[in-house]
């Protein structure tokens, strides 16, 4: 019988960083596996892929509480976070950090292979427990040998879903033709006077983990940056 590593996950949870999702990299899809492989040489031992996230309110307040002043304040937090737990609780191993960073991963990809992701109309994931209030903070590959993680197994929320807030909620209409109209929300978002300058009105009509809505001012935050992102490339 393997045996295998504990997981420490007191650290991260204590954090906000609050799921975490461990993977045997040569188990892992083709998609997967190709974003990954170069990382994965002889001078690479790694065994695992660890898939962080967050969910709720804990990790805003644990990246305010902290100080950090920087044009991202979560993903240094995160990167800080990650890199002091598994230094502290696993020395004897190694590990590279794959996102945040400049190496193309598909996130939603491994969320839906942790069973933590469902699609939604407005192209944010669900979850039946947290609704859309969480998400993807870092991928780590290393050499440990902990248990692999078993895909969280739950029912797609918006199938039970009788009024589609979300759609008819939506000021600018984009979610009307049963799916994702960019166009039309981009336009909308760059209109003066938009109501989804700095939220989106779809996603905050969502009723599903309600109780977990992260707090104005981290809503404020992450869609300022997409707002500025859209000013400089749309």
């Amino acid at each position: 019988m393997e045996t295998f590593q504990t997981f420490e996950s007191a650290l991260l949870n204590g954090a906000g960083l609050n799921r975490q999702a461990v993977f045997n990299i040569d188990s892992l899809p083709m998609d997967i596996a190709a974003c990954v492989q170069l990382h994965c040489g002889p001078d690479h031992a790694y065994r695992q892929l660890i898939l962080i996230g967050h969910a709720g309110r804990q990790l805003w307040e644990s990246v305010t509480h902290s100080g950090i002043a920087s044009e991202d304040p979560i993903d240094d937090f995160t990167i800080q976070t990650v890199s002091h737990w598994f230094a502290q609780c696993h020395p004897q191993n190694t590990c590279e950090i794959l996102y945040p960073g400049m190496q193309a991963i598909g996130l939603q990809r491994l969320g839906q292979l942790a069973g933590w992701h469902h699609p939604t109309p407005f192209m944010v994931g669900i979850d039946q427990e947290w609704g859309t209030w969480f998400a993807y903070r870092a991928v780590l590959l290393a050499d440990t040998r902990f248990k692999p993680s078993t895909p969280v197994e739950t029912m797609h929320p918006c199938n039970a879903c009788d009024h589609k807030r979300c759609i008819t909620n939506c000021p600018a209409g984009a979610l009307e033709e049963g799916q994702f109209d960019f166009g039309k929300c981009v336009g909308y978002r760059k209109q003066a006077g938009s109501s989804c300058k700095a939220t989106c009105v779809a996603r905050t009509s969502c009723p599903v983990g309600s109780e977990h809505r992260y707090r104005d001012e981290q809503i404020r935050h992450s869609y300022t940056i997409s707002m500025q992102a859209i000013e400089k490339y749309y």
